[in-house]
């Protein structure tokens, strides 16, 4: 009997992950980022302990983006006309991915960039690894975007010109790795993948011409001004 019960808990919980990983999109996103970063764990034979940065980072993703979708059909559950308190339970949520996210980015940044010598060579001659300076221009760029989206309202004009939080950290990753790597190829692929963050943004900004072109500023901008200072 208690074995019958654990087997249709584990079923259960399956069943869970298959319908986040059918269902949601940022979830199939998630997925796939995940099997290319391990991929790549493999083919530069990350040690263990860096390893385990990524599984840890990788696993905190899938479990905040679980808890945003348990939240988000709870209260299509409950609610059925708009509610502020259900837009601010859900907006939270999804701000705990976002979080995790970004502890995802720093996790892979920290392991695989001292290993981005042997695919793009010289990309570490006299620099050594500038991670503060990277970090320190992802961190402005996040409050300098949360603190226009605290001070400012979506339910006026002023709002459609708010920055694309994913925009701005898209760009910004994408300048940094071409002031970092000097290589025509890295550039080219970080203007792909920056656009393609900058049209899958989930928010209403990123919906918006003018949300899209400001955070691509402000990533641009802030990035810049961030390695000036710092002398690169």
């Amino acid at each position: 009997m208690g074995l019958d019960k654990l087997r249709r808990s584990f079923q259960y919980a399956l069943a869970g992950l298959v319908y986040a990983l059918k269902t949601q999109r940022n979830v199939r996103i998630h997925f796939m980022a995940a099997v290319i970063v391990l991929g790549a764990g493999l083919y530069f034979r990350i040690s263990s302990r860096d390893f385990v940065l990524l599984f840890f980072a990788i696993t905190l993703v899938f479990m905040a983006e679980l808890f945003n979708t348990s939240l988000e059909k709870a209260v299509d559950l409950f609610v059925q006309e708009y509610s502020h308190l259900a837009k601010v339970v859900k907006d939270t949520a999804a701000g705990a991915v976002l979080v995790t996210a970004l502890n995802a980015l720093v996790v892979a940044y920290v392991v695989f960039y001292p290993r981005l010598e042997s695919v793009v060579p010289g990309a570490y001659k006299d620099k050594g690894v500038p991670l503060l300076v990277t970090l320190t221009a992802f961190l402005l760029v996040s409050l300098l975007t949360l603190a226009g989206k605290a001070w400012s309202s979506m339910d006026n004009v002023k709002g459609r010109w708010l920055p694309s939080g994913r925009t701005a950290l898209a760009f910004a990753g994408g300048t940094a790795l071409t002031l970092l790597t000097g290589n025509l190829l890295a550039a080219t692929i970080a203007l792909f993948l920056v656009l393609l963050a900058a049209h899958g943004g989930p928010g209403p900004e990123s919906r918006t011409l003018a949300g899209i072109i400001t955070g691509a500023l402000l990533g641009t901008l802030v990035t810049l001004a961030v390695f000036k200072l710092a002398g690169w």
